[in-house]
């Protein structure tokens, strides 16, 4: 069975990762190239400089057409960015004939309906997807197609952002040559590629710390509940260490990678670290303790900000999976200590290897090229959808149906953002 090429383009505040890949016949995700690339023009997840966001854009592609030796037309490119709001609304319909089975052209419909909600200027919502659904006086009912009654309800979380943020993400792609096939939110992109089955039905938070932003997903009983995206990253994180320790920024950076700790009291007092002085001035000296004091001052913020947006869900004491931190952040060392010690939940680091294909280039089953692959996969699972809806051979396959992430928890237009003024392919 010959599968179709895709190509997952994340757009971060300190890289741009282009991954082109495919679905084997197992279901894994062979990656057959990859495009790395320092990103001059984005902050907190937003394009600042369109001209550098170009240039960068060019050069990830470039180099991940040429490793997997594939003629890249068409990207799925990741959105976030601090702009990102979430909510929950609730629609209904009345049924003309209650002893006809629900239609998915009526959910879909139902579904539909609520891209008509009013929103602040400049705003508009980026996705829609159905929670719960109740027929008549039943409840709890995750899908009503085939079912009869007079009446169906839904909760809904709604998803919005500024309209100016995706038109800029689509100018940055176009002006570098490529098409955009579907722009995806990143916090679900990430959740697609690192979270098991089991930590979706028993409740989980996906905690995806970038470069800029850190974006938040927590699921309940396999439907997503909550959606957030916090304005702080690790870039942060080496600003503090630029101005504590008064160095500079590329060697802030440095030390927070090569020694950096979220737990101070991991690291022993005499334990120093030398670097360079400043235009032939004397090397500086850096304890690993004082690093890490920084570096946890900060962590603990974000972790408690995480905390905030988990608790408005009511579901924190509920989330048998705890928390799955993903994203370049989560590679800091003791972080999953911190993120267990601040907020009382089982916490793990999400890795995209179990759903990559064994012949797939091992550098990228890391956290933080999760948002990249997931947007392979998701890109894959809309391609492969819109081939059954085209098939003439069942009129059932052409119903929408729910959008085959593998995991239940995408619907209709599930984790696609479609406020472009397109109809999605």
């Amino acid at each position: 069975m010959e599968h179709e090429i895709i190509v997952g383009l994340d757009i971060g505040t300190t890289k741009i990762a282009a991954i082109v890949g495919k679905r084997n016949d197992t279901g894994k995700i062979e990656i057959l190239g990859l495009g790395n690339t320092e990103s001059l023009g984005v902050r907190r997840g937003v394009i600042s400089n369109i001209d550098q966001t170009v240039h960068s854009i060019e050069q990830a592609l470039k180099e991940a057409g040429q490793q997997s030796q594939i003629d890249i037309k068409t990207v799925n490119v990741g959105i976030a960015g601090q702009h990102i709001r979430s909510m929950t609304r609730q629609g209904n319909m009345i049924r003309r004939d209650p002893q006809v089975e629900i239609t998915a052209e009526e959910i879909d419909l139902l579904t539909q309906s609520m891209y008509n909600i009013q929103m602040a200027p400049g705003d508009e919502i980026i996705s829609v997807i159905p929670q719960k659904y109740k027929i008549d006086n039943e409840s709890g009912i995750t899908d009503p197609r085939g079912q009869l009654g007079h009446q169906v309800e839904a909760n809904f979380h709604v998803i919005s952002g500024q309209r100016s943020a995706a038109l800029n993400i689509k100018k940055c792609v176009e002006k570098a040559g490529y098409h955009v096939d579907n722009i995806i939110l990143e916090p679900l992109a990430s959740a697609e590629s690192v979270l098991t089955d089991d930590e979706l039905e028993a409740g989980v938070a996906l905690v995806d710390i970038g470069g800029g932003t850190t974006d938040i997903a927590v699921y309940y009983d396999r439907t997503i509940y909550h959606t957030a995206v916090i304005p702080y990253g690790g870039d942060v994180i080496t600003e503090d260490i630029k101005t504590g320790c008064s160095i500079l920024k590329k060697h802030a950076e440095s030390l927070k990678l090569k020694f950096g700790s979220a737990v101070a009291s991991e690291n022993r007092k005499e334990e120093v670290v030398t670097i360079p002085g400043l235009s032939g001035r004397s090397p500086k000296e850096i304890t690993l303790y004082n690093l890490a004091s920084i570096i946890q001052a900060r962590m603990e913020e974000i972790i408690e900000m995480v905390y905030h947006e988990i608790r408005q869900t009511n579901l924190e004491k509920r989330l048998t999976g705890g928390i799955v931190l993903t994203g370049g952040g989560a590679l800091l060392k003791h972080i999953k200590q911190l993120t267990e010690f601040k907020t009382g939940l089982e916490t793990r680091i999400g890795f995209p290897d179990a759903n990559l294909a064994s012949s797939s280039m091992k550098e990228v089953a890391s956290p933080m090229y999760s948002t990249g692959i997931g947007l392979v996969m998701i890109g894959s699972n809309r391609m492969d959808e819109s081939k059954i809806k085209l098939d003439p051979t069942d009129a059932k396959t052409r119903l929408p149906k729910e959008k085959g992430t593998g995991k239940g928890f995408g619907k209709i237009k599930d984790l696609i953002v479609n406020f472009l003024g397109e109809d999605i392919k």
